[in-house]
């Protein structure tokens, strides 16, 4: 077992993955930013290391300052959470080229499901569905280019090889704005990503976001935990998540969750790792593979009682996979709202004091959450202060649990997304379930 893990994050997830240590009887080290000295995970770990100022650039994406701090309290290993350096190939690298183990993928892992290109032709090879496209870097021949659209069939989408968080993507809806398209992307990707190459793939008009949970062993075993719909976003950031997703069969299931175990023994995957896809006319299409923990990985988790996080560790230290695929089996359904520092109406980030918190409770009600009275939210971070999971025998259940919950909840001082939330949860359309990824922002106006 890991003797010392350094948590190289921040907020929730940094605290989730201090009590799974905790629980296992793994010592932390929580790495962390000036600015954030108060934060929970900070308070109770074992022992705190300030890695730099509130800039994440100068602190939680400052790949030798994390390493020393394993050095000199003299951890074994580096949890990256989600977000910051958790999908960064070169980090994983060097975690590992620095005597400490990375939990996570091997660093090749990284590097080929980040490249969508790569990715896509790794997922052909394995089965995976994939959308119909280009195969491939679109050429600076335009005839090609042409003739490649008028075979996928109008609309199609433009996107960046090496892009993410919805950007670096152009749909085009017309033969005449094609070529202009791909030049526009192009550009857009090298200056954010510094890599131009794009591809192109036919634009589903009204798809739903399922994505399939998975864990590797890296040695030969890989079992996938369901799936769970994520449809409902804003500006391709995810507000609600759920699993199982609504009208998803068993077949299909096993199905898409066979052809997600198969491409992660064929690349030897290790860790936890998320394949997602767009989902239409009964249809899945791959789309990218998060080679990380999800944020909402707990919806996951409570609908098969398996601890992603202590799998995670788990594997990090050597051992292979205890669970076997008979053993995963989907009991009930779970909700998970996002909580965002946030004015509700405008999105706005709204930092500050938080002069009173009292979190929900109640059966099937599980808290994510760094926050507390009197702490500030800095406005250096993303706006997420934690998340909310309801379960239920059924989804109705676990809409009134969530919907109960919401009332409960007492947050003073800053704003919250909370009454967008409650708003949602009251959609007919919601609670019907099944809705695609363009109903949020439709139904906001945007």
């Amino acid at each position: 077992m890991l003797a010392k893990v350094v948590i190289a994050n921040r907020g929730e997830i940094a605290l989730r993955i201090l009590r799974a240590c905790h629980e296992m009887g793994i010592k932390t080290v929580a790495v962390h930013s000036s600015i954030d000295s108060n934060l929970k995970h900070v308070l109770l770990a074992d022992e705190t290391v300030c890695i730099g100022p509130a800039a994440s650039a100068d602190s939680y994406l400052d790949m030798p300052s994390i390493i020393s701090a394993a050095e000199v309290t003299d951890a074994v290993a580096i949890h990256p959470g989600y977000g910051f350096l958790s999908e960064n190939a070169d980090f994983s690298e060097r975690v590992e080229s620095s005597g400490f183990i990375f939990i996570g993928p091997k660093a090749e892992s990284i590097r080929l499901m980040g490249d969508k290109v790569s990715a896509i032709k790794m997922m052909k090879e394995a089965g995976v569905p994939t959308v119909p496209g280009s195969d491939g870097v679109l050429t600076g021949n335009s005839d090609e280019n042409l003739k490649i659209a008028r075979e996928i069939g109008y609309p199609v989408i433009i996107k960046a090889s090496g892009g993410g968080g919805g950007r670096g993507m152009r749909v085009v809806h017309a033969e005449a704005a094609l070529l202009n398209a791909i030049v526009l992307t192009q550009a857009e990707a090298r200056s954010a990503f510094s890599n131009e190459d794009v591809y192109m793939e036919k634009f589903l008009e009204t798809p739903r976001h399922i994505e399939v949970q998975i864990l590797a062993d890296g040695q030969g075993n890989a079992i996938h935990l369901g799936e769970r719909d994520c449809s409902m976003q804003r500006r391709h950031q995810k507000v609600i998540e759920e699993a199982p997703a609504p009208g998803i069969t068993e077949k299909q299931r096993k199905f898409i969750g066979d052809r997600c175990v198969k491409a992660c023994l064929d690349m030897g995957y290790r860790s936890a790792g998320t394949f997602e896809f767009l989902y239409q006319d009964n249809e899945f299409y791959f789309i990218e593979m998060n080679t990380r923990l999800q944020v909402e990985h707990p919806v996951t988790e409570m609908i098969t009682g398996v601890d992603i996080v202590k799998e995670q560790l788990n594997i990090a230290a050597g051992e292979k996979l205890k669970l076997s695929q008979k053993d995963i089996k989907i009991q009930g359904h779970a909700i998970e709202c996002r909580m965002n520092a946030e004015d509700p109406k405008s999105f706005m980030p709204s930092p500050g004091d938080i002069k009173l918190w009292h979190m929900p409770g109640g059966p099937g009600i599980r808290i994510d959450s760094h926050i507390y009275s009197g702490y500030k939210v800095p406005p250096h971070y993303d706006s997420m202060i934690g998340k909310i999971i309801a379960h239920g025998n059924n989804r109705d259940s676990a809409i009134t649990r969530m919907s109960n919950a919401l009332k409960e909840i007492v947050i003073e001082g800053i704003k919250t997304n909370i009454p967008l939330h409650q708003e949602i949860l009251q959609h007919s359309a919601f609670k019907n379930g099944g809705t695609n990824i363009h109903y949020l922002e439709k139904r906001l106006g945007l």
